[in-house]
């Protein structure tokens, strides 16, 4: 599932090359073509991301919710209009690869595919075909016509002069009125990057504080904080020292602080970067190595079995409604 750091990176991509353009909407396979006929010759005002949830505002109190899931997937292609802030493509979105986006040297690419953008500077157009997914690892290409072929099953196809998003198998993709997008917001948790921080903070303090869920399902439950996924999860919990299975109104108070205030520092990490970084004061030898390696940039995250970077005990890993756990026994005892 993708982690909220990737459809924030996502909706900045759509704000950047739809925004304040008149967009043909379709619906090559015909399951969302209603819809597609609602938006389609109408201007495209904004996006706007909340949590793992994208929202495109199109005029004539229109919006457009979608909620990729585990399969869905966007494909970008046309004039991909890119800077230090925006992704024009991830690979597998729940792993923040950025593909096709940086056009520099500098780039910290690993061997999956995965690059920081933080070497990109100002915006540039770059003529690409890119896939923006949770599943998919293809690399851009340059567009061989325009507008691309439809290939495979595209549920909502969105077209200007110069720039095409095609979307695949989402969980969600539906039309709304502004009512009925505020409706959907409200059911979500704060997000550190939609709501004020310090009212957020309170929001998610005040929630665990009455939960006897443990803190390892809260922190995955959109419903009380936006945007959080099996690898920010784990690590933030580790990062706090904190077991996961501890009930929420046990946790004590200045702790669920410490992992609302690190979901607000990570979060921001993760949209500048494209990565999932969670490891804090590296040199400069091992923060390129992190940037370039899942595996010399998280704490517990996919490293089960293998000694704690803290105390050398094995990270476990469990199963936590239908999701992996990972943590150590030890330092989060």
């Amino acid at each position: 599932m993708p982690e909220g750091h990737s459809v924030h990176r996502i909706a900045r991509q759509f704000a950047r090359n739809f925004q304040g353009r008149t967009v043909a909407a379709s619906s090559p396979q015909g399951r969302f073509s209603e819809g597609a006929s609602l938006l389609s010759g109408r201007t495209l005002l904004g996006a706007r991301a909340v949590g793992k949830q994208m929202f495109l505002e199109f005029e004539g109190d229109l919006w457009l919710r979608v909620h990729l899931g585990l399969y869905g997937a966007w494909d970008f292609s046309g004039e991909i209009l890119v800077d230090s802030t925006i992704a024009s493509a991830n690979g597998r979105m729940g792993q923040t690869n950025q593909r096709g986006t940086v056009l520099e040297d500098q780039a910290i690419m690993d061997a999956a595919g995965e690059n920081s953008l933080a070497s990109i500077g100002a915006p540039r157009k770059a003529r690409v075909h890119v896939r923006m997914s949770e599943q998919t690892k293809g690399l851009a290409e340059d567009d061989a016509e325009w507008p691309p072929p439809i290939v495979g099953q595209v549920r909502l196809r969105l077209l200007t002069d110069s720039t095409c998003a095609d979307l695949r198998g989402p969980t969600a993709c539906q039309v709304q009125t502004s009512d009925e997008m505020a409706a959907s917001v409200a059911k979500l948790g704060p997000d550190p990057l939609v709501d004020d921080p310090a009212v957020g903070e309170e929001r998610f303090v005040s929630v665990v504080a009455r939960k006897p869920t443990a803190i390892g399902l809260l922190l995955m439950d959109q419903a009380v904080i936006s945007g959080i996924g099996n690898v920010y999860r784990a690590e933030m919990l580790f990062r706090a020292r904190q077991n996961p299975h501890t009930p929420g109104r046990e946790v004590p108070t200045a702790t669920v602080r410490e992992l609302w205030r690190d979901w607000v520092r990570l979060l921001s990490i993760g949209v500048e970067t494209g990565q999932m970084m969670t490891m804090d004061d590296l040199d400069p030898e091992s923060y390129r190595r992190a940037m370039a390696s899942r595996d010399d940039r998280h704490w517990v995250y996919h490293r089960a079995g293998l000694p704690c970077r803290v105390c050398g005990t094995a990270i476990l890993l469990e199963e936590a409604a239908g999701r992996k756990l990972y943590w150590c026994p030890k330092c989060q005892a």
